[in-house]
């Protein structure tokens, strides 16, 4: 008997980690599972590793990876020249050192230099491709071994390729609709910043040498640009901590929870999030199930790529009624964050035996939907940020203007 270290999700959410003795890690697997817990890491526990933590604060920290990992565009490339390669009938090996060279990055190179000398040693490919976690992650490794297993390789390194550059496109159209308004809110503060500090204090001087009665407005925009000149430092910690808290409480397990929930509540931005999440995991199931990944470590995987919490969930319930015997359409369905549509087409898969095929429909009408969404969140955010720019712009002219359209008037009754 072998002792493994695992950590593991319960059906409430919470993270656990633990230890279990089994014959091997599949035993395990199944044991850990018949505590109605869903597994999210297993490791062999090691004379000097005591605990799972410490395992993965060797990963974090470097570990069997490199020092960092390499962009998507060139993960894609490099998987769709390699996909060439061993479908020309190239062997692996001699694949591997024909994409060694100058026009890889170096912690690429680095990592396929490593592969090549464990795969010459007779390793199998997905096996030394999964010491290198920041560049190749589960999914690929999995889909890897699956090529390997089934014989079909370049197949699978073909749709490796073509998942990577759909999930890149879909990540720039949700960046790109958050660019805009962000962009917009930036310069908002800008203009708003150098209006208070250095604009506002030449009227406040004038105003002073003239000796003027100020209106209730004028009052409290100098009362606002004072602050600005003598408390800068508060806003600039509050533009800075506010952030850097917010970023630091999502990396909370409750925070995590309460804010995604959040998000998808969000009115147009939350229907953004949720088609993108949507889009996102179809796609994953998608090519892991084609390419003959079980459903249940498929599901794993797919529920990771979704980026909400709440979705999350949701598949590994899914995953946990398809261990006890049900259809992975029956949990989606009774979810209210899963559409209805999606629930339907897997329901139909399931019976007529091409849920790949299905999940592949709906990944592509909801990375569509995700455009489509995102222009719309463009369009209604951008003439708002215009009208509250405008406003706050038009507030501040009037109350500096005031008190000489008041001093004008005053002369002309005189």
């Amino acid at each position: 008997m072998s002792a493994f270290l695992f950590q593991a999700k319960t059906l409430e959410g919470k993270v656990v980690k633990g230890e279990v003795e089994a014959g091997n890690e599949t035993e395990a697997r199944v044991k850990i599972r018949a505590q109605r817990l869903m597994l999210l890491k297993i490791v062999p526990k090691s004379g000097n590793a005591t605990s799972i933590t410490k395992i993965e604060q060797k990963k974090k920290s470097g570990g069997l990876s490199l020092g960092g990992g390499v962009s998507p565009k060139e993960l894609q490339v490099f998987t769709r020249q390699f996909a060439t390669l061993i479908g020309s009938g190239v062997p692996i090996v001699q694949s591997l050192e024909a994409m060694i060279g100058p026009g890889r990055s170096p912690t690429l190179n680095k990592a396929l230099q490593n592969i090549l000398a464990e795969v010459s040693k007779g390793r199998r490919l997905a096996e030394c491709m999964k010491e290198h976690p920041k560049i190749f992650d589960n999914m690929y490794v999995n889909l890897v071994h699956a090529g390997e297993e089934g014989g079909v390789l370049d197949t699978i390194l073909n749709r490796l390729a073509q998942y990577i550059e759909k999930s890149v496109k879909l990540k720039g159209k949700i960046k790109g609709a958050l660019f805009y308004p962000c962009a917009v809110i930036v310069v908002a503060a800008l203009v708003i910043t150098v209006i208070m500090i250095f604009v506002i204090p030449n009227f406040v001087k004038m105003f002073s040498d003239a000796h003027m009665q100020l209106p209730w407005l004028t009052l409290q925009v100098i009362a606002a640009s004072h602050f600005f000149v003598q408390r800068w430092y508060v806003l600039l910690g509050i533009a800075i901590g506010v952030p850097v808290l917010l970023v630091n409480y999502y990396k909370t397990e409750d925070g995590r929870r309460t804010m995604d929930a959040i998000m998808l509540n969000i009115p147009v931005f939350g229907d953004l999030v949720k088609k993108g999440a949507v889009a996102r995991f179809s796609r994953t199931l998608s090519t892991m199930l084609s390419a003959g990944v079980k459903i249940v470590e498929s599901l794993d995987i797919a529920a990771a790529t979704t980026k909400n919490w709440v979705i999350e969930q949701v598949l590994y319930q899914a995953k946990e009624s398809i261990t006890k015997g049900k259809t992975l359409s029956e949990p989606l369905k009774s979810s209210k964050v899963i559409p209805h549509m999606v629930s339907q087409m897997i329901s139909v898969g399931e019976q007529t035996g091409a849920m790949d095929q299905m999940l592949d429909k709906v990944a592509n009408f909801y990375e569509d939907e995700v455009e489509t969404a995102a222009g719309a969140l463009t369009s209604m955010i951008e003439p708002i940020m215009i009208v509250v720019l405008g406003t706050i712009v038009a507030v501040l002219v009037i109350a500096m203007y005031l008190p000489i359209f008041g001093m004008a008037a005053a002369a002309s009754g005189g």
